[in-house]
């Protein structure tokens, strides 16, 4: 136990590398059964959320305890074959997550803006 333990501790990972997993392309019909058997092989899990509302329908959250146990996941279940479509596995990362619903809802303001004013942009014409 001590080698194993010792290698992790001389490993460096990638900044990236984080015990949140994101992942995308998942049957819309996976239940939470389905989700720990094939992410539990990996490592202890905290959590697993699965996207229930038609924007995040095909996508889920699993929580790690331990980062080498989710990138271990990542390395082993990226293209992973689940009900003929292949598991897009990517770490959570909260400043590209935000950026994307940041961006989205200063779209949202401008379009209301437009209404509003009755301004519209010449793509809208």
């Amino acid at each position: 136990m001590a080698a194993i333990s010792l290698r992790k501790a001389n490993t460096r990972l990638p900044p990236e590398v984080n015990r949140v997993l994101y992942v995308r392309n998942l049957p819309f019909n996976i239940t939470s059964e389905e989700m720990y058997d094939i992410f539990g092989k990996y490592g202890a899990i905290r959590q697993i959320r699965i996207g229930s509302n038609k924007d995040t329908r095909g996508t889920a959250f699993v929580v790690y305890e331990d980062i080498y146990d989710a990138k271990t996941a990542v390395d082993h279940l990226s293209g992973f074959n689940v009900a003929n479509r292949y598991l897009i596995v990517l770490y959570y990362q909260q400043a590209k997550m935000s950026k994307k619903f940041d961006q989205k809802k200063k779209e949202d303001e401008v379009n209301k803006l437009q209404e509003k004013y009755g301004i519209s942009t010449p793509k809208d014409s």
